[in-house]
């Protein structure tokens, strides 16, 4: 099996102190670094995703109603769309940006700075298993999580490297992964 980890929107703006804090995001981004560090031989590819919005549309809005609006966050140009600084980047190998001129959510709804996406990424280096961790569990993280499982990937949810804005919405999230084929399981 070749097994790649996907790490999912550890930005500023989605930790604590950003635009859309969630509480816990700063503690993901160490502990997927503790995690990386621990695991070094586990996994062949390591990739990651990040909102890089520059005009969105209607998923930014004055009045966010937190399903399909949200306040500014994760602006080209602008320091909230850098990845934390606890999440140690050196053995990240591609990064997709998703979102320039739209919502997104997934991960393999970006594309690498050549213009290549994700899924194609993963193919052409023969990945058939993803881990999945990153901010947030209840959005972006089941998202690319539900694509993964939908595009034929063996996908893995490792729960205790996310952080989810709520307890209901992530606990609704779950179940959502669990029907789409989603193992969800813990790291450590």
């Amino acid at each position: 099996m070749t097994r790649a980890l996907i790490v999912v929107d550890v930005q500023l703006d989605f930790c604590e102190g950003g635009s859309m804090g969630v509480a816990g995001g700063a503690a993901t981004a160490a502990a997927i670094t503790r995690h990386l560090a621990a695991e070094h031989g586990r996994y062949d590819h390591v990739v990651a995703s990040r909102d890089y919005h520059e005009d969105p549309g209607a998923h930014f809005s004055e009045e966010p109603d937190f399903v399909d609006s949200w306040p500014v966050h994760c602006r080209v140009g602008e320091a909230g769309a850098a990845f934390h600084p606890e999440l140690d980047v050196s053995r990240i190998e591609e990064v997709f940006s998703k979102g320039r001129h739209t919502a997104a959510y997934s991960a393999f709804e970006g594309a690498s700075e050549s213009g290549e996406r994700l899924v194609d990424w993963l193919r052409n280096r023969g990945v058939d298993l993803v881990e999945v961790v990153g901010i947030a569990t209840d959005h972006c993280v089941r998202a690319t999580a539900v694509d993964a499982a939908a595009e034929g990937f063996s996908t893995t949810v490792l729960l205790d490297l996310t952080a989810g804005v709520t307890p209901e919405t992530t606990e609704t999230a779950c179940s959502t992964m669990r029907e789409a084929g989603v193992v969800l399981a813990r790291a450590s």
